[in-house]
């Protein structure tokens, strides 16, 4: 069992230095008197903390750290790195980014240093080093915060230079690179590593999303991503030089496509994230990305933000419905979290997040009713610690790879509506449906454990992806792939031999073409042994069986009567390959039957519209039962009589769960 702290974090980010001392006593009261047990701080002090090159003040910063650890409060002490004070831009310009478009920019905003400028590094390191000595032996700091929100990137000539390194540490020749990206192709072939540049507006770039060479765009997605990982080793490295102990970490952002996250999470003690859906987002949606961040360790992690009304900077920034927040911060708990906290305790006055929510709103009091359901939400919180490091168990995985993320969208055809995620939410959304646990889980995961793997888009399969899936299927596994799946190798070159490339055996099939539907197409698709008849759209595989049979056929177009889903058994497992997008209707009920074959189990038997979801260790299971639907919902007759852990109530079979109900039943294993 993974368990990084006694407690459920319950907190957020507190910026005091924004605020007179005489405020900090009355945050100090409101935060007690909503059960608040923890603050991050220091996120964007780097300005305060050195004024200039060699001069360093903490006094501010001690009181903070001394005030919080008198009143017992659990410290997140971040590193300030995310943000460069004005001296060094004015000495060392170099420290600053260039964009996409060629512009080296000046002094402002955030996530503004080159990763690659050594003077941003040394000064970056030597404040980490700095911090750690001053506070790292401070039993209240139980999480170190690295930098925040990595992101972005930048085409300088500093990292034009470390590119061309990068290239010569993985291809070893000029030859070998010129085969992978294809070079003989417009007669870009190069002769000398300094002919490289970097893939901007001013040299491959077909717009910021699209590319002239896949090859090239997606091998700077993948320095640019190690550039951003160097510079959290690098502080990170120098905090445990000092103290060994304290988990370390850094707020990810979920689906993020810059950065592939399950390298990042090698590197990393504990995931932590930030959660910001929209007033539209679908619930299944947010449930796959905490599911994502759970699988990038395979274990528990941080809330690190998430707002406790309304966000500042979407198009439309709704307030938070009564007992959304709270059902919000369960359905966390329920895939995997062990803190809840948010961005941010008291709400700035200035700037472009001053419209951010927070638990202190501007008023500047505690008679606000988001402040009472904070309050409530963490009565309930403190009563929780036996959940903390427990663990969900999976029958189904999703794969999910940022090589694919970045390859699908960089690629020019069949079509613009192609999106990566939108496409893995597809997948999942029938299991999250049916209450069957999920795991995202990367391509060279152990696939052993699951019943049912899905792939779903699997456009680049890379050295060693065939050979797993084709164990895990002859062992018994079943595999659950799509159109556009098989196409290129790691450099974005076409496998040739006929789609779906390397998984053509497994699946049965050849596909032939690969025809693209828009908006206002679809074909028609009718299912073989069952009376349902429906479309699909986006793309249409035109397949022709091999060992495989026929699930569905299209009944319309010139391919009318071709497979558009098809079933292989190979090994003693099942391949199972959609030629399709299919409509809800029809792809719900392959999936039921799928699902039936493979004897997967939902987290409880019984049909509801409930989010149910389960974690686990020895001693118990704890089950989180959620009401997101507008309707009210009744009980699930499992959970008659149990006790509701949040208040007591013992349940009964005449409740109706209203929207955003929240239970949390506990099991007993005998």
């Amino acid at each position: 069992m993974t368990k990084f702290f006694d407690r459920i974090l319950f907190g957020g980010d507190y910026n005091p230095n924004q605020w007179p001392k005489e405020i900090w006593e009355e945050d100090i009261r409101i935060f007690k008197k909503a059960s608040i047990n923890s603050a991050t701080v220091n996120v964007f002090s780097w300005a305060k903390i050195q004024p200039s090159e060699n001069c360093y003040d903490f006094e501010e910063l001690d009181q903070i750290i001394e005030k919080l650890s008198t009143e017992g409060f659990d410290i997140v002490l971040a590193t300030s790195t995310a943000a460069l004070p004005a001296w060094m831009f004015k000495k060392y310009p170099e420290v600053a980014r260039t964009d996409y478009d060629g512009r080296h920019h000046k002094f402002g905003q955030r996530h503004n240093a080159c990763p690659n400028s050594l003077v941003y590094q040394k000064y970056a390191e030597r404040l980490a080093t700095k911090l750690a000595e001053r506070y790292g032996e401070n039993p209240q700091v139980t999480c170190w915060h690295i930098n925040n929100e990595y992101g972005g990137e930048c085409y300088c000539d500093n990292c034009e230079k470390a590119f061309r390194v990068w290239l010569k540490d993985k291809y070893q020749t000029i030859e070998a690179l010129n085969k992978a990206w294809n070079m003989e192709f417009w007669g870009h072939t190069v002769y000398e590593w300094d002919e490289i540049v970097l893939p901007n507006a001013l040299s491959e770039g077909i717009g910021y999303d699209k590319t002239a060479f896949a090859g090239i765009s997606i091998d700077y997605r993948r320095f640019n991503s190690d550039s951003l990982l160097k510079n959290y080793m690098m502080e990170r490295d120098a905090i445990r030089k000092i103290d060994p102990t304290t988990p370390i970490t850094t707020n990810l952002m979920g689906t993020f496509k810059g950065l592939d996250y399950f390298k990042w999470a090698k590197e990393m003690d504990l995931i932590s994230w930030d959660n910001y859906p929209a007033y539209n987002t679908p619930w299944s949606l947010v449930a796959m990305t905490h599911d994502l961040m759970r699988g990038l360790k395979q274990q528990p992690f941080m809330l690190m933000e998430q707002t406790p009304s309304q966000q500042n900077w979407q198009p439309y920034n709704s307030l938070k419905k009564p007992g959304q927040m709270r059902a919000q911060s369960y359905q966390t708990i329920a895939h995997g979290a062990d803190t809840i906290q948010y961005f941010q305790l008291r709400r700035s006055i200035g700037a472009c997040e001053k419209f951010h929510g927070a638990v202190i709103e501007h008023v500047g009091h505690e008679d606000t009713r988001v402040f009472r359901e904070t309050a409530a939400l963490g009565a309930e919180l403190a009563q929780l610690s036996d959940i903390i490091g427990t663990q969900t168990q999976s029958q189904v995985a999703v794969i999910f790879d940022w090589d694919n993320y970045w390859a699908l969208e960089y690629t020019s055809g069949p079509t613009v509506d192609l999106k990566y995620v939108e496409q893995i939410h597809r997948y999942y959304r029938y299991f999250h449906e049916q209450n069957i646990a999920v795991d995202l889980v990367p391509v060279d995961a152990d696939l052993s454990k699951y019943k049912l793997v899905a792939a779903p888009v699997l456009y680049m399969i890379k050295e060693g992806m065939q050979e797993r899936l084709t164990d895990f299927v002859k062992q018994g596994g079943s595999l659950l792939t799509t159109y556009m799946s098989g196409i290129v190798d790691q450099s974005d070159n076409v496998h040739l031999g006929g789609y779906p490339g390397p998984l053509r055996e497994l699946a049965g099939i050849w596909v032939e073409e690969i025809d693209a539907l828009a908006p206002e197409q679809s074909n028609g698709v009718s299912l073989v042994n069952e009376e349902l008849t429906g479309t699909s759209n986006l793309v249409s595989d035109l397949i022709h069986l091999e060992t495989a049979e026929a699930l569905a056929h299209y009944t319309s177009n010139f391919y009318a009567g071709m497979p558009a889903v098809t079933k292989n058994m190979f090994g003693d497992g099942t391949v199972y390959y959609f030629g399709g997008q299919l409509e809800d209707q029809l792809q719900d009920q392959l999936f039921k039957t799928i699902v039936e074959e493979n004897d997967i189990t939902p987290v409880i038997e019984e049909a509801t519209k409930l989010e149910v979801a389960c974690r686990e260790n020895a001693e118990a299971k704890f089950f989180v039962i959620i009401n997101f639907h507008e309707e009210a919902q009744p009980l699930p007759a499992m959970f008659v009589g149990k006790t509701d852990l949040l208040t007591g109530e013992v349940l009964s079979s005449e409740m109706m769960l209203t929207q955003y109900t929240t239970y949390i039943v506990k099991e007993e294993r005998n």
